[in-house]
């Protein structure tokens, strides 16, 4: 048998706020263009690819050693990452050999800029609206 904690809700969750009461009066962000602070988009957000975005966004291309350094990722992290980036064409990955020595390389793509630029737009917005409440 399950027990819930007593102020649990009927899901488990926590019981809706009073009216009148402080969290029942919280404003909600309003972002310009309509977008609701939840519109973010969750493949940048997640902590990796942000920074798999970022390094890429100042640089032409980096190699996979290069941005497993910047990231101090593992192998299997930032494969792991990159290749979701990928498979959503926000970055591009080729592969040959620098003599006998395979090499990664990455690059961002034309939609993988637009789609950090409206994270980043998305994100100023959301900070501007928090900080004028």
């Amino acid at each position: 048998m399950v027990r819930r904690a007593a102020s649990a809700g009927p899901r488990g969750g926590r019981k809706p706020a009073r009216r009148g009461s402080p969290a029942a009066e919280q404003k909600t962000v309003r972002l310009p263009g309509g977008e609701e602070p939840s519109d973010v988009d969750r493949l940048i957000h997640e902590p990796m690819r942000l920074g798999i975005m970022s390094a890429l966004a100042v640089n032409k291309s980096l190699s996979f050693n290069d941005l497993k350094t910047v990231l101090s990722a593992t192998d299997g992290n930032l494969s792991v990452h990159a290749r979701r980036l990928e498979e959503a064409g926000y970055v591009t990955c080729s592969k040959g050999f620098e003599g006998r020595v395979p090499k990664t390389e990455f690059r961002l793509t034309a939609a993988g800029k637009r789609a950090l630029h409206r994270y980043l737009d998305h994100m100023e917005a959301l900070i501007k609206a928090t900080r004028h409440t």
